[in-house]
C-alpha cells in the first residue's frame, strides 16, 4: 500500500512538473534570428511627423536577420514575446544610413529628360542591370540634378512595433 502512495505521488508531482514546465517554456519564446514575424508599426521622425504605419493594414511579416527590413529594425524585435510592445529608436547608421552628398550629381545625358521637373522619380540604370531610383532636385538647360539618397537617409528613426506571432 505504502509504495503504491508513493508510487502515486511521484506520478502526481511530475505530472504537475510537466505541466508547469509546460507553460514556463511558453512564456519564454521570444523572437530570435531566423524567425518570421508578423509586427504591426508606426514609424515617425524627430519632429514626431509620422512617415510610415501598418495601421489599417496587414501587418508587416519578414525572417529576422535575413537584411529585408532595415537594421536597428531587424535587431530591435530580437527578445520581443508575442503582444509585447516596444519602442525603438534607431540612429541613421542603423536605418537609411547618412545622408551622402556623392549621391547628388549633375547629368548631362538629355535624351529624355526634357520634360522633368524638381521632385520627379527617375530610375538611373547602374552597370550591374539594376535602376537605382533618385529624385530630380534641379534643371537647368544644359543638366539635370538627381539626388539619390534614400528620402530618409540621415533621419534618425523611432518605431513603435507590437509583436503579433512568431510564425
Amino acid at each position: 500500500m505504502r509504495g503504491r502512495h508513493a508510487c502515486g505521488i511521484l506520478l502526481l508531482i511530475a505530472c504537475v512538473l510537466a505541466l508547469c514546465s509546460g507553460c514556463i517554456a511558453g512564456e519564454e519564446v521570444r523572437v530570435k534570428s531566423g524567425d518570421t514575424v508578423l509586427v504591426h508599426y508606426t514609424g515617425t521622425l524627430e519632429n514626431g511627423t509620422v512617415f510610415d504605419s501598418s495601421a489599417g493594414r496587414e501587418p508587416l511579416r519578414f525572417t529576422v536577420g535575413t537584411g529585408k527590413v532595415i537594421p536597428g529594425f531587424d535587431e530591435g524585435v530580437v527578445g520581443m514575446q508575442v503582444g509585447e510592445e516596444k519602442t525603438l529608436h534607431i540612429p541613421a547608421d542603423r536605418a537609411y544610413g547618412p545622408y551622402r552628398e556623392d549621391l547628388v550629381f549633375n547629368t548631362t545625358e538629355t535624351a529624355g529628360t526634357e520634360n522633368l521637373t524638381v521632385g520627379d522619380q527617375v530610375g538611373l540604370p547602374l552597370q550591374n542591370g539594376q535602376v537605382l531610383p533618385a529624385k530630380v532636385v534641379a534643371v537647368s538647360a544644359d543638366a539635370v540634378t538627381v539626388d539619390a539618397n534614400h528620402h530618409l537617409a540621415g533621419e534618425d528613426l523611432t518605431f513603435n512595433v507590437s509583436l503579433v506571432e512568431i510564425v
